[in-house]
């Protein structure tokens, strides 16, 4: 485990994977960035640097709680970079990631070199995904024996009647078997405060970011899962479009985890991209 401190002290983790230069990896949650892996092999063609966020996996809780909010967390990305020794890194973010990465790609435009957004969180954009834009991609798995529990539930949420989204999972891979199944267990988060802190009020700011990202000069990769509810490949494709020069790429079969779904394509899309 390697460890830095943060601005105002707190002390994080990250890990390493693999060899060559580096790209630091932000995950999803806020949860231990365990679940990442080694993200299908990429290690392979790039040393992954790969940090729990606060609060999460093996970071400290801070004393403060109120800088688990996500733009706060921006800082934490920087002092990161800083003790990496770069002065330029390319960067990538899974899910509720993006919306950090997105912010410190907005704060520190020329500290980022490549950035690639993976099956991402849009809410830093303000891209609003709709009940009936999931409901459409959830009917794509109608013959999925899982299909008529998982999309009832999905329902109920959509409604407002439900609550059950640990009942919709199967919506949210491209296989749901065995190793689907512990993946999703792994990667959910445990520091609840960390996740209602994350998105509180305050933590975004769309009008601004936006301005910034429409500035951004830095190659962008935004890659999307074809049944991901999450991040659905629309409201991806919208994200990308914020971005003076980003590539939009929809893989074939998978969920919120192209990862897990399909590694050899993932890694062959995401390694291109990285150089």
């Amino acid at each position: 485990m390697h460890t830095f401190s943060a601005a105002d002290g707190t002390r994080l983790a990250y890990r390493t994977h693999g060899d060559g230069d580096p790209v630091v990896c932000l995950p999803g949650g806020p949860a231990d960035s365990a679940y990442l892996g080694d993200l299908g092999g990429l290690s392979a063609h790039r040393r992954l640097i790969v940090p729990d966020l606060r609060g999460t996996g093996r970071s400290a809780v801070p004393e403060d709680t109120s800088s688990y909010r996500c733009d706060r967390l921006v800082d934490d990305v920087e002092a990161l970079r800083a003790h990496l020794g770069l002065p330029a890194m390319d960067l990538l973010a899974h899910s509720a990631g993006a919306n950090l990465a997105a912010q410190y790609a907005a704060r520190f435009p020329h500290r980022v070199s490549r950035l690639a957004l993976i099956t991402p969180g849009a809410r830093a954009v303000g891209i609003e995904i709709t009940g009936e834009t999931r409901r459409e991609l959830a009917q794509l798995r109608g013959n999925e024996p899982w299909f008529p529990a998982a999309f009832a539930a999905l329902e109920a949420i959509t409604e407002g009647t439900g609550s059950d989204w640990d009942a919709t999972a199967p919506f949210f891979c491209g296989r749901w078997d065995d190793r689907a199944r512990q993946h999703q267990a792994a990667g959910r988060p445990r520091n609840m405060e960390a996740v209602t802190v994350f998105a509180a009020e305050g933590a975004f700011d769309p009008e601004t970011t936006r301005a910034a990202l429409a500035a951004f000069a830095a190659p962008v990769l935004l890659l999307a899962g074809e049944f991901d509810l999450n991040s659905p490949p629309r409201s991806t494709a919208e994200f990308a479009g914020l971005f003076p020069d980003a590539s939009f790429v929809v893989q074939p079969g998978a969920g919120h985890y192209p990862w897990v779904d399909d590694a050899d394509r993932f890694v062959a899309t995401t390694a291109a991209f990285l150089g």
